[in-house]
């Protein structure tokens, strides 16, 4: 009996589809693999950079596995975001192309990060024959320079730092050849075709084992390198370049080699791989070693990265006297190099060799150039892994120029950020994204980067703003940029709270647009009538919000000043408690302390609520710290002597809101011993904390606590205090794609600005 007709299978009819893809789908080969794709599936059709991203017209029968072999086998630096297709009529043609990149592209497009190089480069780097053996600048559509080397978008190779190197015919194949792993790879050159050194390897690597300093060309800036054991050379370059005790990062070949000088918790070796290749911040370990002392004086943890460039692996190369094959590396080697960034008493990290040639002439004793223009600076971005949890120190190369999707689209906002750890950010669309670390704009040279970043990123964006936003704070110079921007373009600017900012840039990360409580703990910020804030209780509803509670006020002897000199909290700390007597004796090396107490007693001093500021004067009571070295350093050396964090049982009092620590201050004043005194501090702060946001959530009955501000830098904070707050059934909200500090204040900002007069 034969089957009826209707249940005969149909044979597959040919159809044609324009398919918009959304994400991370350009120059990360994302043309190549649907050039690839096509051809596997027999599907005629073209693929181009347009206003969405990537547009694709298909035309086969197989336009279904086509698409699912496109979202499934996507190139590894691709993200797919969005895939929206439509039917059209077919088309009479015979084959698959890439497409010139049609008009208006660069409106909807997005520029990838930096990566680092990839593995199969790095084996062809070592082979012998191959043609780019040993060449300095290696790359393929999986890895190498992309935001750094981007002029204008859309990411092509005419809109690089690479037009200024025409391919020589070998390339040009290589480029044209849909089965080349440089298949339309922009940053594609050789030996005969691409940038150029200005010395040998062999020379620097000379310099370097002779105890020179060098600087080093990278894709987002100059470097400065040393021998990390040689502890006469990094003393040198600490003398020079005028950084007194901040840490130096330090580049080790591999994780094998990492193991000999730090610690590696979960997470750690992956991190260190990664294509973003950061500086990870990890425990270091005690004994016998052979770094200088001077790389993270008196600190617990030491900052290392991998090689990331052909330049850096060359080096490592040449230092180990040229080894064979490609063992050497996977192997355990004692090298670790100095890698800091190349920039002068606060000012922006060099990127042109006249400036470098100029400004690091009394520094390097030798440097290094290439000639392939860095379009884009970025810093080294700065991680830390912990508990097996990654956290964002500073977002800069390999995250940037990466967007944070939102919850929703709005009017489009250039946000200037705050003065410290400066960054910007743009939104476009349901999509905010944010300059590379710019840093503190204290200086003419970073106050004129952070202007030429916010130029750029409207470049970038082929965009312009239709709102602006900034800090409360008038003396903030990035503030200034944007009445000055406000004013030139006719664009309502909107003024948003340090503080309210920061808990925005968690809700903005998370996608949260219900109500929520945010703890922020963070140095100054300006509050209500000009009052120094920093530590908040906040209630956030979209672009306003309610101090619902804050740290008891601590004198502050001295303004800014009492930030870089813990000692001058301490003494504050001692006329709160009626103490004021002692403050002469404790202090008798600081020859102001005298005229300070006079001023104490009288109460001519202005007061915070800044937990930054709880934090020095603790390292004062303590003597850990009378005078930081740099930014931040009181509260790490406090954070490296707690080991087992205890709440003293009287430690904090809780009213109406207001956390009062006055009592764990007295005990400190009382401690001799430092290493108790940090682990009462952290383990008290914790309990109070928790006990803080409990409070809140009963009082306002919301669940949801994003936790924020530069202190949850501190690990023992950003580990405890989370599970300790999920225990008692809340949802906590913590920074994951950036920073808690400064660096996300423009990100919040931007989401602040948006939701300003908008009803939600």
């Amino acid at each position: 009996m034969q089957p009826r007709g209707d249940n005969l299978a149909r044979a597959p009819q040919p159809e044609r589809r324009r398919i918009r893809v959304r994400g991370l789908v350009q120059g990360v080969g994302f043309r190549p693999h649907v050039f690839r794709c096509a051809a596997r599936f027999g599907v005629t059709g073209f693929v181009g950079n347009g206003p969405e991203g990537v547009v694709i017209e298909a035309q086969g029968e197989a336009i279904d596995a086509f698409l699912a072999a496109l979202q499934e086998q996507a190139p590894p630096l691709a993200r797919i975001d969005s895939l929206i297709q439509a039917s059209l009529a077919l088309v009479d043609e015979s084959s698959f192309a890439i497409a010139a990149t049609v008009a208006g592209a660069a409106a909807g497009a997005a520029i990838p990060a930096d990566t680092a190089l990839c593995d199969a480069c790095l084996a062809e780097l070592f082979t012998p024959g191959d043609r780019r053996y040993l060449h300095p600048f290696i790359a393929c559509c999986d890895c190498g320079p992309r935001f750094t080397m981007t002029r204008r978008l859309p990411y092509d190779r005419d809109t690089t730092s690479m037009a200024d190197f025409a391919l020589c015919p070998t390339c040009e194949d290589e480029y044209s050849d849909p089965l080349s792993r440089r298949f339309h790879a922009e940053p594609v050159a050789c030996h005969d075709c691409g940038p150029r050194l200005s010395q040998s390897i062999a020379t620097v690597a000379g310099a370097l084992r002779a105890g020179q300093i060098v600087a080093i060309k990278g894709i987002g800036g100059y470097h400065l390198a040393c021998d990390a054991r040689d502890d006469a050379a990094v003393n040198r370059l600490r003398s020079r370049k005028h950084r007194d005790g901040k840490p130096f990062a330090v580049m080790v070949l591999n994780t094998a080699s990492a193991g000999r000088y730090v610690q590696l918790p979960d997470g750690a070796t992956a991190m260190l791989q990664s294509r973003e290749r950061p500086v990870v911040v990890l425990p270091a370990r005690t004994g016998n070693h052979t770094l200088s002392p001077a790389l993270s004086p008196g600190l617990s943890t030491l900052g290392l990265m991998l090689p990331y460039t052909a330049v850096h692996y060359l080096l490592f190369h040449a230092l180990l006297d040229a080894p064979t094959g490609q063992q050497w590396l996977q192997q355990d080697h004692g090298l670790a190099l100095v890698m800091t960034s190349a920039n002068l008493s606060g000012d922006p990290l060099i990127i042109d060799p006249a400036d470098a040639q100029t400004r690091l002439a009394g520094i390097a004793d030798v440097i290094l150039h290439h000639d392939r223009e860095i379009a884009a600076r970025a810093d080294d971005s700065v991680v830390r892994v912990s508990a097996g949890a990654t956290h964002i120190i500073r977002r800069a190369r390999g995250y940037t120029p990466h967007a944070i999707k939102l919850a929703g689209g709005g009017p489009r906002v250039l946000a200037l950020g705050a003065h410290l750890k400066s960054t910007l950010a743009m939104t476009r669309g349901d999509r905010a994204y944010l300059s590379a670390h710019v840093g503190d704009l204290d200086t003419p040279a970073a106050v004129a980067c952070h202007a030429g970043s916010a130029a750029a990123l409207q470049d970038m964006l082929q965009a312009q703003p239709q709102r602006l936003a900034c800090d409360w704070n008038r003396d903030f110079a990035s503030t200034r940029l944007a009445e000055q921007l406000a004013q030139e373009n006719g664009l309502p600017l909107v003024r948003v709270q340090h503080h309210h900012a920061h808990a925005a840039a968690i809700l903005a990360e998370h996608r949260v647009e219900q109500p929520a409580l945010a703890i922020v703990l963070d140095g100054h910020g300006q509050g209500d009538e000009g009052a120094s804030w920093g530590g908040e209780l906040l209630q956030v509803e979209g672009g306003s919000f309610t101090r619902l509670g804050h740290f008891a006020p601590l004198y502050l002897p001295g303004g800014d000043r009492a930030a870089r000199e813990p000692w001058r909290m301490a003494a504050g700390v001692l006329q709160q408690l009626g103490r004021g007597e002692e403050i002469g004796r404790r202090f008798a090396d600081q020859t102001l302390a005298p005229a300070l107490a006079q001023l104490l007693a009288a109460g001519e001093v202005p007061v915070t609520t800044a937990a930054g500021r709880l934090f020095d004067a603790a390292a004062g009571l303590l003597g850990v710290s009378q005078c930081a070295a740099f930014e931040g350093e009181p509260p790490m050396l406090l954070e490296g002597l707690a080991q087992q964090p205890v709440a003293l049982t009287d430690g904090y009092a809780l009213r109406e809101g207001v956390l009062d620590f006055s009592m764990l201050l007295a005990h400190l004043a009382d401690c001799d011993d430092s290493e108790r005194g940090a682990n009462w501090l952290h383990g008290t702060l914790l309990e109070a904390l928790s006990a803080w946001a409990a409070d809140a959530a009963a009082r306002s009955g919301l669940d949801t606590v994003a936790l924020c501000g530069g202190c949850f830098l501190n690990a023992h904070l950003a580990r405890e205090l989370p599970m300790k707050l999920q225990r008692q059934g809340l949802r906590v909200l913590t920074a994951q794609a950036m920073p808690p500090n400064d660096g996300a204040i423009s990100l919040g900002q931007a989401w602040v600005a948006q939701r300003t007069g908008l009803k939600l």
